[in-house]
């Protein structure tokens, strides 16, 4: 893949500037991670005056840096320059154009990837409750069996045992989620219809009140065992 990078700068001359006789451009650019770096070196000669017999050299050392975006991969990627043009513009400002070529650029994979958040049991509210309420009918049970008449125990022991026997709790719950990357064409509705979610279940996990292309989206997804 290749990318153009535009680059324009004017430079005011302290005397007049009437035509540029010669001209030329070297560069020192190099990359670096995600970001090209460098300087433009533009030398040559100019006269001061239409009727000018004589030359005037110039050198300039004009520098650069841009970060490229980070949807690129840039490991195999070359720098060089496309294009270069200049002109004259009010007898003492020489204006410069640069096109920089970057080839060989790489996109990176898109990725929406399910990853498990947590693989141990969730304990719940209602499953410490459970815990508590037993724990303490048990202690309440010892300390009042030798003066409750053993009918009495017999029956609260039974009302325990209906309660937990007939209770439906997992014993494990996994949650997941996908990250979605935002491209062009994709729409919020696109996106819960895609997945099955709501406005609401995104909410929990996102804001969208700002979205905008190469956003993340976190949708949760819920796995319950038996």
């Amino acid at each position: 893949m290749k990318n153009i990078i535009p680059f324009k700068k004017d430079v005011i001359f302290k005397t007049n500037l009437s035509e540029i006789t010669s001209i030329s451009l070297e560069n020192t650019l190099n990359l670096k991670d995600d970001t090209i770096s460098g300087d433009f070196i533009i030398s040559g000669d100019y006269k001061v005056t239409d009727k000018s017999t004589s030359v005037e050299p110039f050198n300039l050392n004009i520098p650069f840096e841009i970060v490229l975006d980070d949807r690129f991969e840039t490991s195999k990627a070359t720098i060089d320059i496309d294009d270069f043009y200049y002109e004259i513009v009010n007898n003492n400002v020489l204006s410069v154009s640069i096109d920089v070529l970057v080839d060989h650029l790489q996109e990176k994979p898109l990725i929406e990837m399910e990853e498990l958040v947590d693989v141990t049991p969730v304990r719940t509210v209602l499953d410490l409750e459970e815990e508590e309420m037993e724990n303490s009918v048990e202690e309440r049970c010892v300390e009042e069996e030798d003066t409750l008449p053993k009918r009495n125990v017999e029956n609260i022991e039974e009302k325990i045992n209906s309660i937990f026997s007939n209770g439906t709790f997992n014993d494990e719950v996994y949650v997941t989620y996908n990250v979605f990357i935002i491209r062009d064409g994709d729409t919020l509705d696109s996106i819960m219809e895609k997945y099955n979610v709501t406005q609401d279940e995104l909410e929990k996990y996102n804001d969208l009140s700002n979205l905008k292309l190469g956003d993340k989206l976190i949708i949760p997804n819920c796995y319950e065992g038996n």
